[in-house]
């Protein structure tokens, strides 16, 4: 991190109505969180002292995403959208105090590195753009540079044949000194063709008023911006092909890469395996030489090492796998903590529960844990056995070393190494099948 105070301004107040949505545009999930959260999980490479984030349209919406993926983010509203410049100079009550060196980002702009927010921020000029050089310029502004720096920045409409050939051109992200900010947004102007106060007019301000302008340049690939459903289905793309490689490159097997989602924060240690057909959605932590089979889903879940799940599991927020813990295919587990060496083999369902070590739980059993209302806990203790089709009516304790008989309904605490059955007297009438069957043929016959 930079000596220099650094703090965010995340630009997120567009509707996007090239996405064809009622969403707004940062809102659109890439790799299972909104566009904003990317430029917020890059920023934090800055330890920021400050982060503001511009809202407009649908600002509702966007601040309380906000609110989950950085809370302590504050908004600030525009709520007429009248261009780049205007946005920041919204948030900039919110920077009051601070002094230090501001990046502002776009909230539908998810690649940015974070060795290029840290070049942005530790650079020594007063101001400084961050470009590229285009494989296909089109019609982005051109940078000139000259031996003092970035001289100005060309809009395609204004370009000259010699401008138009250069190839390093504008991303629209930009640094520069807090202080130096606020004394030139309010000459920004907006006699142009869209009426609207843009950013790009402040390093021309700066180097009017004396001030170093630089350039710092980054990949292309880092600035792809998301206007439409094409273009984000393409960032998927390249945001999980990343993120195969980078798993790949710390140690973790994955049997079919290409089958395997990721989420932006998937935490995998080396020597974990990753069966074909999984996918992570936010909030996973999976220790090293955990193992998870084909075919299952897992979100807001830890796995601890040496634990196995599936295939065709589904871990939801909550889950907690002690080492060891076996979790079989189609078990589900929410908001419940497995001890160690815990054993769900198959067909079961554990909502809000905790289990004990060694604990073993039969196929078909379920924690009715919700009784339209309210959601209770269930506990199960130590090395306990419970029989297939169990339905344990929470809130209920299973003791260490009890036992549940097959097909039993559990609503009271059963105490340690005690037995409970809670079922139906089997009765069996000879005979009555057959007739049955017989009656009910002839009634299909007439």
């Amino acid at each position: 991190m930079s000596d220099n105070p650094a703090a965010l301004i995340v630009l997120a107040a567009g509707q996007g109505s090239r996405m064809q949505s009622d969403l707004p545009k940062v809102l659109h999930r890439l790799g299972g969180v909104p566009l904003v959260g990317h430029a917020l999980a890059a920023g934090r490479a800055l330890e920021p002292e400050r982060i503001v984030v511009v809202a407009g349209h649908g600002a509702q919406a966007v601040e309380k995403a906000v609110a989950k993926l950085e809370p302590d983010a504050a908004i600030a509203l525009q709520t007429e959208q009248l261009g780049t410049g205007h946005a920041v100079l919204q948030a900039m009550p919110l920077l009051e105090g601070f002094d230090g060196r501001v990046i502002v980002l776009y909230g539908d702009t998810p690649f940015i590195g974070e060795d290029t927010l840290l070049a942005l921020s530790s650079h020594p000029a007063d101001v400084v753009v961050l470009g590229f050089e285009a494989a296909d310029p089109g019609r982005y502004g051109r940078l000139v540079v000259g031996p003092e720096g970035l001289e100005r920045i060309v809009e395609f409409k204004d370009a000259d044949a010699a401008t138009c050939a250069i190839r390093l051109v504008n991303s629209g992200v930009l640094a520069a000194d807090a202080a130096l900010l606020r004394e030139l947004l309010p000459h920004v102007g907006n006699e142009n063709a869209s009426g609207e106060y843009y950013l790009t007019d402040i390093p021309a301000l700066a180097r009017a008023a004396g001030r170093r302008v630089e350039v710092v340049t980054c990949d292309e690939s880092e600035t792809l911006g998301i206007n439409t459903r094409a273009e984000l289905a393409a960032a998927e793309a390249a945001f999980q092909s990343r993120a195969r490689e980078l798993a790949l490159e710390d140690g973790v097997t994955l049997t079919d890469p290409a089958t395997v989602w990721f989420a932006l924060d998937t935490v995998i240690g080396r020597d974990a395996i990753i069966g074909q057909n999984v996918v992570f959605g936010p909030g996973v932590t999976i220790e090293s030489g955990a193992e998870i089979l084909p075919f299952c889903h897992l979100e807001g879940c830890h796995v601890s090492a040496g634990a196995t799940v599936g295939p065709f599991a589904r871990l939801r927020p909550g889950a907690e796998l002690g080492g060891d813990v076996h979790v079989g295919n189609f078990v589900e587990i929410k908001n419940s903590v497995l001890d160690e060496g815990v054993k769900v083999g198959h067909l079961t369902y554990l909502g809000d529960a905790h289990v004990g070590e060694r604990t073993n739980i039969g196929a078909g059993t379920i924690t009715c844990n919700y009784d339209g209302v309210f959601k209770h806990k269930t506990e199960i203790g130590a090395d306990a056995f419970i029989g297939s089709d169990t339905m344990l009516v929470a809130p209920v304790r299973v003791g260490a070393r009890a036992m549940t008989g097959s097909g039993s309904v559990v609503t009271e605490d059963v105490p340690d190494d005690a037995l409970a059955i809670g079922r139906s007297r089997q009765v069996t009438k000879p005979g009555l099948a057959t007739r049955l069957m017989q009656a009910l043929r002839q009634k299909k016959g007439k």
